[in-house]
């Protein structure tokens, strides 16, 4: 479900008429976050390290309002929850983009994702459809291969778009902390660094409380 906002009295309606008539009004942050509990944790419970930090991210994105915020036809909606367009991998390393619902339990949320990763293992090409491409989901990647301090991604300044991307890279050690580059992508016609902020609090809160 989804609900109109009111761009008349909308507190940011000049934020979002100055930034929608830029080519590119994305910004993007990326900042370490502290999954050393998170990591031991989903060992304990015998689930990927990619399933439980993913569930975390999406608890995160769920708790901030404006990474719930869409641009559809002109107008601003507010989704009610928000699920996961992931990419993931198949075994010749092509991969193919996925929907991933959101459950507030883990097993709940682990049981979904296993299928979809099925479903691209079985699969070819990249899957977008109507389902892989709704707007009520984070665009969401796995970079487990590098430890990265910057990220930009590839678009398309002529299709409209407001969904925000988020990546995940390889953790490093840093003493006893292993540390988590996570890069944030969002329109900021609907979101500032203020609300990228309270997603990166709410994620390591996330990862500390389920760990």
């Amino acid at each position: 479900m989804k609900q109109l906002i009111d761009l008349a009295g909308w507190n940011r309606r000049e934020h979002f008429a100055f930034f929608s008539a830029f080519e590119e009004p994305f910004f993007g942050v990326v900042a370490d976050v502290d999954a050393t509990r998170a990591y031991a944790r989903a060992k304990e419970l015998g689930v990927s390290f990619f399933q439980f930090y993913l569930h975390a991210v999406l608890r995160a994105v769920n708790e901030v309002e404006a990474l719930r915020y869409r641009i559809e036809g002109g107008q601003v909606y507010c989704y009610e929850v928000i699920h996961a367009s992931a990419t993931l991998t198949r075994p010749d390393n092509t991969f193919g983009f996925s929907f991933v619902p959101y459950a507030a339990a883990l097993a709940d949320f682990g049981r979904g994702l296993a299928a979809e990763a099925e479903a691209v293992r079985r699969s070819s090409g990249l899957r977008l459809n109507e389902v892989t491409a709704r707007p009520d989901v984070i665009h969401f990647s796995a970079l487990p291969w590098v430890s990265f301090t910057g990220l930009s991604h590839a678009r398309s300044f002529s299709h409209p778009d407001s969904v925000p991307k988020i990546s995940v890279g390889r953790a490093r050690r840093l003493g006893p902390q292993l540390l988590l580059p996570v890069a944030v992508n969002v329109h900021h016609g609907l979101a500032d660094g203020y609300h990228v902020g309270l997603f990166l609090d709410a994620l390591q809160r996330h990862l500390d409380a389920e760990a």
